[in-house]
């Protein structure tokens, strides 16, 4: 059996989790504490990846990282068709749901709380880790590990920037796609029930997480 597709698909899920934990969070604090013109505009554009087709979003991301782009042009990042721009493309996808799950959890923290940690001397980054992430984890961990799904499943935007290429590029979404155009269904149906266990799993974790905490 062809393992290069699993490792390869929690190889880019690790460096997605990552990304949405380095970018993820603190926009989700920002947009959730602090208030500025063009707010919505900003908010807006940060979920249209929940709603545009995977493969426009891909579509974009060859704008910027192809040829004549200002990722590639400008900073000299030439990263097409390797896992690392799958990871990046996941990233874009997953990166809604762990943004909208942590600004509402943020946003409906007691404020009287925060208040009342700020009386006591605490500064702004103080209160933010004693108070305001504590309470609002349960919220910020189900955005989370959503998120990390997602990731976990994304076809359209990393096809259309990695390309489907075995042992290089080729993710389990991509070989279960390969699978069934080759006609080979005993190993698409095998690696579909892998990939639906895994997601059963990361599930449940969101419900054990809720019933928890």
């Amino acid at each position: 059996m062809n393992l290069s597709p699993y490792i390869l698909s929690l190889q880019v899920t690790a460096l997605a989790t990552v990304l949405l934990v380095m970018f993820g969070l603190p926009l989700a604090i920002f947009l959730a504490k602090v208030r500025f013109p063009g707010q919505i505009i900003i908010s807006t554009i940060l979920n249209l990846p929940l709603v545009l087709p995977p493969s426009v979003v891909g579509f974009y991301l060859l704008l910027a990282f192809g040829r004549g782009g200002f990722i590639k042009e400008w900073l000299g990042i030439d990263i097409l068709f390797t896992w690392q721009i799958g990871a990046i493309a996941s990233t874009i996808v997953a990166l809604p749901i762990i943004v909208e799950a942590s600004r509402a959890a943020i946003i409906n923290v007691n404020h009287e709380l925060e208040a009342v940690a700020r009386t006591l001397g605490d500064s702004e980054i103080e209160v933010l880790w004693k108070i305001t992430l504590p309470l609002a984890k349960r919220g910020i961990l189900a955005g989370f590990i959503l998120a990390v799904a997602r990731a976990l499943g994304e076809f359209g935007a990393t096809l259309m920037v990695a390309g489907n290429i075995p042992e290089r590029t080729q993710t389990l979404p991509l070989a279960i796609y390969d699978a069934v155009q080759n006609q080979q269904y005993d190993k698409a149906n095998f690696m579909v029930v892998v990939m639906t266990i895994w997601a059963f799993f990361l599930l449940l974790w969101v419900r054990h997480l809720e019933d928890q905490f």
